[in-house]
Formats: C-alpha cells, structure tokens, sequence
C-alpha cells in the first residue's frame, strides 16, 4: 500500500504547457551565438553577462508557473 494519496493523472495540454515553460529557460541559454556579443551594455556589462544573469532571475519565474499549473490540475489544495 501507498502511503501517498492518488493523483489525477494530468491533461496532455497542461503536460505540453508545462514542457514549453520549462524548455523556454533551457533553449534562451543554449542558443549561445543569440547572445555572444557586447552590444547593448547595461550599467557597463556586455550583453553576453546580463542576458544570462537576466535569465537566472527568470527561470524561477518559468518554473514557479509550471508548478502552479500541475498543481491546479491535480487539483492540490495548496
């Protein structure tokens, strides 16, 4: 026996969505020759460095809403 509750299976949509919102981080930060160049500076810094410190700020936000969205469909209560 199961020590863990059932869960509903989730809708192949929520799965794609999910995905999709998981894979944007990834693909942003692998495309390397998108954003290997100096131009524009922010405060001083090449675009190369804060593109990616832009993403390392981003990708808790794509993973948060992936979370909420298997979350819903489970229907969790939290």
């Amino acid at each position: 026996m199961s020590s863990r509750p059932d869960r509903r299976a989730l809708p192949t949509g929520t799965k794609v969505i999910v995905g999709i919102l998981l894979a944007i981080p990834l693909l942003a930060l692998a495309l390397v020759p998108t954003y290997s160049k100096e131009k524009p500076t922010l405060l001083g810094f090449p675009f190369f460095y804060w593109y990616q410190l832009l993403w390392v700020l981003l990708t808790p936000v794509f993973t948060w809403a992936a979370y909420v969205l298997i979350t819903r469909a489970r229907g969790d209560k939290k």
